[in-house]
């Protein structure tokens, strides 16, 4: 049984990596691949940039070395992000689902990391 959640801890933990690196250059391919008009944008939309997708994917890469606080990390940037557009900008983001799947790996972090724990609770 115990070689099975491992199995499936290393799963998710490898999941997680290799589409948090899809993401990010995906991600990247958005944010560098067109110039956009830097003078144009507020001071509340880089704000909203700094929580994604910078945060988002600062996230991923301290989940390499620790899981939960990266998955946290990305997950607690994409509420930040949420909440300023929503509650501060007002905007509708009701296409905004895209935003939840580009930050999915946070959440398969956070999983690796809960197995993990639970494994090591069942060591001891």
């Amino acid at each position: 049984m115990l070689d099975r959640n491992l199995l499936l801890q290393g799963i998710i933990r490898w999941t997680a990596r290799i589409t948090g690196v899809i993401s990010t250059l995906i991600l990247s391919l958005f944010v560098f691949g067109e110039p956009f008009p830097v003078a144009k944008i507020t001071a509340v939309q880089w704000l909203g940039l700094l929580l994604f997708p910078f945060g988002v994917v600062i996230g991923f890469a301290v989940a390499w070395w620790r899981e939960a606080l990266g998955g946290l990390i990305t997950l607690g940037s994409l509420l930040a992000f949420y909440m300023v557009f929503v509650f501060v900008m007002n905007e509708n983001l009701t296409k905004g689902g895209w935003f939840l799947v580009f930050a999915f790996p946070g959440l398969l972090f956070l999983l690796s990391a809960l197995l993990c724990r639970s494994q090591r609770l069942v060591t001891t």
